[in-house]
C-alpha cells in the first residue's frame, strides 16, 4: 500500500562541485577509478556510473584534465548518446588510479557526506509518519486481533519509539511486526554510500532495501536531468528482521580488508524504517547485554560506530525498534533496561471466540469443510487436556495436518473427529522416557 513518494522531501541534486561537500581529491580519485574499472569514457557514461548530474561530472573531468590525468581522445564516441567526446586516462592518470585503488577499491556511485545524510534523515524521519487506525487495521486485516491490542499498537507505532512485544509463543508477534511494517506504506531515500573522514561506507543493500520504480532521470546523454540526487535510491521504508542469529558484532561496521571499504551495520541500513529483534532471549548474547547496546540509540536518537583505526563517530539513529520475546520481561531485563523501552505490549493467545473465528477463516481459505460435531469434539475433549489454552498458530497447524491426512488417504476435505484426533496427536509431543 505504497503512498506517493512526494510525502518525503527528496534530496536536491547537486548543481556544482561545491554542492557535493566532498574533498576534490577524493572525488577525483573515484572518477579515475571508475573510468579505469568501468571504461566510463564519456561525460554521460561517467555521470551515470557515479550517479552525478552531467554538469558535476563534466567539472570533475575538466579538473582531472587540468591536472594531466585525463586527455580527450580527439574523436567522438559513437557508442555514446549524442556522439559525445570520449576521454582516456593518461599514463599519470593510470598510475594515480592504481595508487587510489590500492588505498580503496571503491568506485562508482559518489558517496554522500555523513553531514548531508543527517539532513535527509530528518526530512524523512520515521517519527514524522502518521499512522491511523484504518491503516493499521488494513495492514493487519489477515489477523484476528482484539480491539484493545490495536489501541495499544497504534500510539506505539505512531511515536516511532521502541516497542517490546511479549507473550506465549505462536500468537502472531512476528506477524504483527510485519503488519506494522506494511502499515508504514511510504518511501524514503537511501544513500548508496556515505563518506566520513575519507572512508566510504556502503549503505544501500538490495537484500534489505526494496527499490521503487521511479523515472527520476529525464531524457538521455548530455541533456539528461535529475529530479533528485541520484546518489540516493528511492525505496520503501526498510525493514530488518533478525532472530536467534543476532550478535553484538552484527551491529558494528563491517570492514572489508581486501577492498578497504566498510559495509553499514544492520541497524544503520534500517534507518527510516523498522528493526525487528525476533525471538529475543534465543541469541547467544544475553538479552540484557543486547538491549544495553541499544540504550544510547534509543535515548539520544544517535548511534556510535567505530572505524578500523578506533576512531568513533556519531550517526543518526532514526529507527522503530521492535523487540519480540516469549519470555516475561522481568525474567530477561532489569528495571533500567525496561524503562528505556518506551512501549511494552503483551500479546496473549486468543479467546475461544477469536480462536473459532481464526479456525473458520483458515478452513475457508484452505477449503476444509467444517463439521459441528468435530468442532465440539475439539473444544470439549481436546482443549481441556491443555487447560483450554488457545494459540493463534493452532488453527493453521491443525487444518494443515488434517489436509495432509486427507491427501494421503484419498478422502475429501471434510473435518471429522478422527481427523481431529490424528491432527492433535502431532501438535504436542508426549512426555516419556526414551530407553537408549
Amino acid at each position: 500500500m505504497n503512498m506517493e513518494s512526494s510525502a518525503v522531501v527528496a534530496p536536491p541534486a547537486p548543481k556544482r562541485i561545491e554542492d557535493m561537500g566532498l574533498p576534490l581529491v577524493f572525488m577525483r580519485d573515484i572518477v579515475l577509478k571508475t573510468i579505469f574499472r568501468k571504461n566510463a569514457n564519456t561525460v554521460s557514461l561517467l555521470a551515470k556510473a557515479t550517479c552525478l548530474p552531467i554538469g558535476v561530472a563534466k567539472e570533475l573531468i575538466d579538473a582531472a584534465r587540468t591536472q594531466g590525468l585525463l586527455e580527450a581522445m580527439g574523436t567522438l564516441s559513437a557508442t555514446a548518446a549524442g556522439n559525445e567526446m570520449s576521454y582516456q586516462l593518461t599514463d599519470s592518470g593510470k598510475a594515480r588510479s592504481l595508487d587510489a585503488l590500492a588505498q580503496s577499491e571503491y568506485f562508482g556511485a559518489m558517496p554522500v557526506p555523513l553531514e548531508a545524510y543527517r539532513e535527509q534523515v530528518e526530512r524523512q524521519s520515521i517519527r514524522n509518519v502518521q499512522i491511523t487506525r484504518e491503516q493499521l487495521v488494513g495492514a493487519m486485516g489477515h489477523l484476528v486481533l482484539p480491539d484493545q491490542l490495536i489501541a495499544h499498537l497504534g500510539p506505539a507505532v505512531g511515536s516511532g519509539r521502541s516497542i517490546l512485544m511479549y507473550g506465549p509463543p505462536g500468537n502472531g508477534k512476528s506477524s504483527i511486526s510485519n503488519g506494522i511494517r506494511d502499515a508504514m506504506g511510504d518511501r524514503i531515500y537511501v544513500p548508496r554510500a556515505i563518506e566520513y573522514s575519507g572512508q566510504v561506507i556502503s549503505v544501500y543493500d538490495p537484500i534489505v532495501h526494496s527499490a521503487a520504480e521511479d523515472s527520476a532521470q529525464q531524457t538521455s546523454g548530455l541533456r539528461r536531468t535529475n529530479r533528485y540526487d541520484m546518489r540516493y535510491v528511492l525505496c520503501d521504508r526498510p525493514t530488518v528482521i533478525t532472530g536467534g542469529e543476532l550478535s553484538l558484532n552484527m551491529l558494528d561496521l563491517v570492514y572489508n580488508p581486501t577492498a578497504r571499504t566498510y559495509q553499514a551495520p544492520l541497524q544503520f541500513k534500517s534507518t527510516g524504517g523498522i528493526f525487528i529483534v525476533d525471538d529475543l532471549g534465543r541469541q547467544a548474547e544475553p538479552p540484557q547485554k543486547l538491549v544495553n547496546r541499544w540504550i544510547v540509540p534509543l535515548e539520544e536518537n544517535k548511534d556510535i560506530l567505530a572505524l578500523q583505526s578506533g576512531e568513533k563517530f556519531e550517526v543518526p539513529f532514526d529507527t522503530l525498534v521492535i523487540f519480540s520475546t516469549n519470555f516475561h520481561p522481568n525474567e530477561i531485563f532489569d528495571k533500567a533496561a525496561l524503562r528505556r523501552i518506551f512501549f511494552k505490549i503483551k500479546i496473549d493467545g486468543p479467546s475461544q471466540e477469536d480462536f473459532l473465528k481464526i479456525f473458520a477463516l483458515v478452513a475457508r481459505k484452505k477449503k476444509m469443510q467444517l463439521d459441528e460435531a468435530s468442532l465440539v469434539h475439539l473444544l470439549k475433549n481436546k482443549y481441556p487436556t491443555i487447560d483450554n489454552v488457545y494459540a493463534n498458530y493452532q488453527p493453521v497447524f491443525l487444518i494443515d495436518q488434517m489436509i495432509a491426512v486427507c491427501d494421503f488417504e484419498g478422502w475429501p476435505y471434510r473435518m471429522t473427529p478422527e481427523l481431529v484426533d490424528r491432527a492433535w496427536a502431532n501438535m504436542f509431543v508426549k512426555d516419556e522416557v526414551i530407553v537408549k
